[in-house]
């Protein structure tokens, strides 16, 4: 009896702890057991195992693609002890595919002017069309042209009375344009139009500024009658057709046509008091999911966003819950979501490319905030406003991590969105990801709400690529205490401190961080943003502004070709500003007090020294040549004896940024390098490269007549490369007078004007052909040498 006691004891933890493998194969039959020779036929199917079986579990998925009818739901009913965790997972190295789109079945006859029609059987949605692979256009115009800076191609006429006309029945069809003042964009439904050929149009909640639709910048799509051209696509939902403009060179008897149906495919659906727990979802491909942008209505608390909770995976209430070493690309919407309550999920490992919306969202619920306040416009008179610090209840993400991603193309069907968006959340880690060509932020921060977070070693560029006035790092801090009109605002935070700090509770630590921004700045800290800890950055093109907020340090970090942008300071900032290296003097708008301290910096001249110290500041400061060890490489380390280490500043490390893992590094893009500006060694005759033109200053009586010119003054454009950005308002024998509103008199002006452009529209005077004109300029790339 003792024998078999003993017995018993030895082996129970090993029965307890055996992991239990089940198989789900395209092939296979729920009705089988779910080993590798039967296996089941639905995740759905071994979920429901899985919930009668204890230990570890590992639910395998056998190559192929899954084509869900609906999101994979997992309930606290899936909820699994942190020692007996489930894993959904591929098969080796086999492709698993979870795909939200249907295969179409389709027989093609001709219809007119190259394009094809096929009926269709099935009662489908069609918002999305991909031909073998690739998404193609609803029929739009303009057509889709890749090389356009915003929105695929834009036109003033999109949707004018003599536009319209065209159109027998435009209901159903669909008007984007960016927002009036290029924060974001605005989407519409048409649902009809008058007599006058006037468009019946729903929507335009999409942001939460709400100035209207550019004039410009706007497109229309889904319209019968402007599928005219390759790759364009159009369904008729009354007869059931699909047409489709084929390019020369695909069969359309052996293309692979697929439509996707849902806007999620995975979803953890718990409560703070009933988690989901313990699941990790690793090694799949997720793709083809419904764009959500009509969806995209709440606002976010007083920042220009608004959101669509949702995703092609969502977590809400989770905790413990992993995506790990996933592919989510051709997605409609959002890819990840964590909403409301999640704690200590993490995505790792991840390759996100082609999303619709924003690749990675945070977002808490208005309900925890205290006082919250919805537009840019709305405040709480100080005397109501909840004086108890930080959240009111749990139910947000904090403690979670976004580590090791490699997140690019995202934003292509909504511009206000990011790389990784952060509103009403706390303590979120974004580690070592790179992130690039996106329409608007890299890592945006929403409000202040409720800080914590930790954002390093993150390789962020090409950004603000479709918008204006932001940054590859973006923070809004309009809390509890904001006021839109900044004379209140100022006596608020004068005679109310401590209202500024009520909701960002936890600093937020921005550090070693590699950023470039050739739209905007490389870090902008806007509106009120607080509490910030910002030091080692290397910034490559656009420089750190601070708008009005508080207790900001911003140390030890690096600005090539550009520099610091203070910008309408509080009084009682108490901000921090030293041990920085700039490569150009200060370009502040509107500071009479400097913060706690501005001091120890390095500036690249005497004079942009002199300049900041006859405003008070930078009384240690020093200026000399900055030799860096290998720039060509973006190494920006000083070499030994620079005059920086005398004022305090330290080397740090040139090779952490980005993703670590050998697979994601070897897709990523690289960094662009810059070419560096010596703003201080321009000589009367130098001559330079500006967005592709060949400038000097203006010198010479000879340069003087050639030019018809009243005197020596201004930028004389000696050259101009074809198809280089400055070809688009630059000719050569130009005379730059005026950029971005500044008076140019030699080529250090031109430049500090350069930088300081905040969006991407600016105006020029140019002296041409013995007059002056003024041009409004949409500005891109600029690398300067």
């Amino acid at each position: 009896m003792k024998k078999i006691i003993i017995t018993l004891v030895l082996w129970w933890p090993a029965i307890l702890f055996a992991q239990t493998k089940l198989y789900v194969s395209t092939k296979g039959n729920d009705a089988n057991r779910g080993t590798p020779n039967r296996p089941f036929a639905s995740i759905g199917r071994a979920l429901a195992e899985v919930r009668k079986t204890s230990g570890p579990v590992v639910i395998y998925l056998l190559a192929g693609t899954y084509r869900l009818k609906q999101p994979v739901v997992f309930t606290p009913k899936d909820t699994r002890r942190e020692n007996e965790t489930l894993t959904i997972t591929g098969s080796k190295s086999q492709k698993v595919v979870i795909s939200g789109g249907v295969a179409l079945d389709l027989k093609w006859e001709k219809y007119k002017n190259g394009i094809w029609k096929a009926a269709i059987k099935q009662d489908l949605l069609f918002d999305e069309l991909f031909v073998n692979g690739q998404l193609q256009r609803m029929a739009r115009y303009p057509n889709f042209d890749s090389t356009a800076r915003f929105l695929g191609g834009t036109a003033a006429d999109a949707i004018s009375k003599e536009r319209a006309a065209r159109w027998r029945s435009p209901a159903g069809g669909y008007v984007h344009a960016l927002h009036r003042s290029e924060w974001g964009d605005f989407h519409y439904l048409i649902t009809g139009k008058n007599d006058q050929n006037e468009l019946a149009l729903e929507g335009g909640w999409q942001n939460n500024r709400r100035m209207g639709m550019h004039e410009k910048h706007r497109f229309v799509e889904n319209i019968f009658e402007e599928l005219d051209t390759v790759n364009e696509w159009f369904y008729d939902k009354n007869t059931r057709t699909l047409y489709y403009y084929p390019p020369a060179d695909i069969d359309l008897k052996t293309a692979k046509f697929e439509t996707p149906q849902i806007a999620h495919l995975f979803e953890f659906k718990g409560t703070e008091k009933d988690p989901v727990s313990n699941i990790t979802i690793e090694g799949l491909t997720l793709t083809q999911t419904l764009r959500t942008f009509m969806q995209n209505k709440e606002p976010l608390l007083r920042s220009d966003w608004t959101i669509y909770r949702g995703g092609a995976v969502l977590y809400d209430g989770a905790v413990n819950c992993s995506l790990k070493n996933c592919t989510l690309t051709n997605l409609g919407g959002n890819a990840i979501f964590f909403n409301k309550y999640n704690r200590s999920c993490t995505v790792s490992g991840c390759l996100i490319s082609n999303i619709g919306a924003s690749a990675i969202c945070f977002v808490g619920d208005p309900n925890a905030v205290r006082s919250p306040s919805f537009e840019y416009n709305e405040f709480v008179r100080p005397d109501l406003i909840d004086r108890t610090p930080g959240p009111k209840t749990n139910n947000y993400p904090a403690a979670c991590k976004v580590y090791d991603n490699l997140l690019f193309d995202a934003g292509l069907v909504e511009k206000q969105s990011a790389g990784v968006e952060l509103s009403m959340c706390q303590s979120i880690i974004v580690r070592h990801n790179t992130i690039y060509d996106v329409p608007r932020a890299g890592i945006n921060v929403s409000e202040g709400t409720w800080g914590g977070h930790i954002i390093e070693y993150n390789d962020v560029f090409n950004t603000v690529k479709e918008s204006g006035d932001h940054g590859s790092f973006n923070s809004w801090g309009r809390d509890r205490y904001w006021h839109p009109d900044k004379r209140i605002l100022d006596s608020i935070v004068e005679t109310n401190y401590d209202l500024a700090m009520l909701d960002v509770v936890k600093p937020i630590i921005l550090r070693n961080n590699r950023m470039r921004c050739d739209h905007g700045w490389d870090i902008d800290l806007d509106d009120g943003s607080g509490n910030y800890i910002i030091y080692n950055n290397l910034c490559l093109n656009g420089g750190i502004k601070l708008r009005e907020g508080v207790n900001r340090v911003v140390e030890n970090n690096i600005m090539i070709n550009n520099t610091f942008h203070p910008h309408v300071w509080f009084k009682n900032s108490n901000d921090v500003f030293r041990h920085n290296i700039v490569s150009a003097g200060y370009l502040p708008i509107n500071i009479n007090v400097w913060g706690k301290e501005t001091d120890y910096n390095v500036f690249p001249d005497p004079a942009s020294l002199k300049a900041a110290q006859s405003r008070g500041t930078d009384k240690n400061s020093v200026w000399g040549e900055l030799f860096f060890m290998d720039p060509e490489k973006l190494d920006f380390r000083l070499k030994e004896g620079s005059i920086a280490f005398s004022v305090g500043f330290k080397n740090f490390a040139m090779d952490s940024f980005g993703v670590v893992s050998s697979g994601l590094k070897v897709l990523a893009k690289k960094m662009p390098v810059p070419s560096i500006i010596t703003m201080h060694k321009s000589s009367d005759n130098e001559i330079i490269d500006f967005m592709g033109a060949k400038v000097k200053k203006m010198t010479t009586q000879g340069e003087r007549s050639a030019t018809g010119m009243d005197s020596e003054r201004g930028v004389l454009v000696v050259e101009v490369n074809p198809g280089a950005e400055a070809a688009r308002f630059l000719q050569t024998n130009d005379v730059i007078l005026s950029f971005n509103n500044k008076t140019i008199n030699d080529l250090h002006d031109l430049l500090a004007a350069s930088m300081s452009v905040i969006g991407v529209n600016t105006e020029v005077v140019i002296f041409r052909n013995q007059k002056e004109i003024r041009k409004r300029v949409e500005l891109g790339h600029h690398d300067h040498h």
